[in-house]
Order: C-alpha cells, then structure tokens, then sequence
C-alpha cells in the first residue's frame, strides 16, 4: 500500500512526530516519482532574494499556483516539505485553498492541455499545531498516513478516503533502506469504516441529561402507584356512564389527595376560628 501511495492522486497527508520522523518517508515517495515530479526549493530563500531562480509574485502561496500552470500534460507529483513551514508563513485557510486546488483532478494547465494526474505529497508535523488546522488539513487528504511504531519498528497507519465510498484503513509495517527504498515487512487486513470520520468519537446522548432516565425498583413501584389526575376512580366511572332517570343531569365529585387538610366543620376555609 505504501509503494502506491502516490498512484492514488490528491492529496496525501503524512502526520509525523517526534517519536517517528517522517522526512524519510517524503523522500522515500519521492524516489518513486521522480520521473513526474515538481520540486521548488523554498525553504532556503523564500523570495528570491539571492536571485538563485525564477522570482514568482506571492511568495510561497504564489509559488503554490503557479506549480500546476508549469507542470506538464502528463501525471505529476508535487512534494511540500513541510506543510509545518507553510502554516508558519501563510494563513491556513489560504494554504487550503491553494491544496484544494492542486489536488483538484479538473483542473488544466492551460485551457487546452489537462494534466491527467496529480498527486500532492505534504509532511506535517502535527505536534506544531492545533486541533483546528489538523482537522482543516484532514479534511482535504484523500489520503492519509499517520506514522508511529512500537520498539523500534516504524508503522503506517494509512486511511483512504474516497468519493461515495466508504472509509478504508491499513496498517503497513515498514523500514527505510539508506538509499530511501521502501522495504515492506507485512500489514494489517484492509477494514471499512461506516461513518464520514474516524477521529469523531460517538456520543453518548444520556451523559449529560438533568434527570435520570433509568428508575430502581423501588421507584418504579412508587411510579406505578401514583394516580394521575385523568385516572378516575370506578366509582366517578360508574355515576358518568350509568346515569339513570330522575337523576340530576351534572354533579362534582371531590377526591381529595393524601396531602389535603379537610376540615369538617368548616370545608370552605372561610372562616376565621
């Protein structure tokens, strides 16, 4: 799965950490697509300023434009180390704009030549940012490969993310050779994931009520035991539904409650004893 990581197109998320580097990765990808890839150094002098090339207007999101406007009609790559770096200079909803639209697979470089693949490589080092632009980020990857390992043996965690399908994810186990060859040491079935997003974690509706949904017996005895006020006794029951003649055509009925003070010699509380 690694090896064809760049085969897919979009844009391909690679969420490194201090525990696991991911540069060896980048450049791992890199040397399988060199033959189509699109490489601008802007790290040593983002704006041209030793005058060591081609000086674009709008500095690194400039450059970011005009890459697919000068890449060629076949498929390209175009690795970003780092994504880190860019979030630094630019804001993120500009970086993601100009992501989108590299990675968009309608896109021409002219309006009679259209690039027929590209493939977008960018490294993150995730632990430099908050939760906001990683999920902005997330959110545009079609691919995704977070990196981690345990004792020393270095794992892929790779999630695709495909238009009316659902989301499958990997793990690939792996080692970087000192020439950054890929060498592929075994991985885990392929899983589908039934909802839109991995990292939303179900929620419990329950959690955080006012009132408790779930009575004890003893509560469900003293529920059971309550009379509600449309609840008529058989005797109301009985006078409604079998008047007989001569009978009055209306009489009141009281019921009164366990808690009334009913006084017998003066029931209307008028009074003043």
């Amino acid at each position: 799965m690694l090896e064809s990581l760049s085969g897919h197109g979009g844009l391909v998320l690679l969420r490194d950490s201090v525990e696991w580097e991911g540069r060896s990765l980048l450049k791992a990808l890199i040397r399988q697509a060199a033959l189509r890839l699109v490489y601008h150094d802007l790290f040593q002098d983002p704006l041209n300023w030793s005058n060591t090339g081609e000086a674009l207007p709008g500095g690194a999101l400039g450059v970011l434009r005009a890459m697919r406007r000068r890449a060629g009609p076949g498929p390209v790559t175009i690795a970003l180390d780092s994504l880190s770096w860019l979030l630094l200079h630019l804001p993120c909803t500009a970086l993601c704009q100009a992501l989108h639209a590299l990675s968009r697979q309608d896109s021409h470089r002219d309006d009679s030549s259209p690039v027929e693949h590209v493939c977008v490589l960018g490294l993150l080092h995730e632990e430099l940012h908050g939760r906001g632009p990683l999920e902005a980020l997330s959110s545009l990857a079609q691919t995704e490969v977070t990196l981690s390992g345990t004792g020393g043996q270095a794992s892929a965690h790779i999630l695709y993310r495909r238009p009316q399908h659902r989301l499958t994810h990997k793990i690939q186990w792996f080692s970087i050779l000192p020439d950054f060859s890929l060498d592929l040491q075994g991985e885990s079935p392929l899983k589908s994931q039934p909802h839109p997003d991995p990292r939303t974690h179900p929620v419990d509706p329950t959690t955080h009520l006012t009132f408790n949904l779930h009575l004890s017996e003893k509560e469900k005895e003293v529920k059971d035991s309550l009379t509600l006020p449309f609840q008529f006794s058989s005797e109301k029951q009985q006078a409604l539904l079998c008047r007989g003649l001569g009978q009055p055509t209306s009489r009141i009925f009281y019921e009164p409650d366990a808690y009334d003070d009913l006084d017998q010699e003066d029931p209307d509380d008028d009074l003043d004893i």
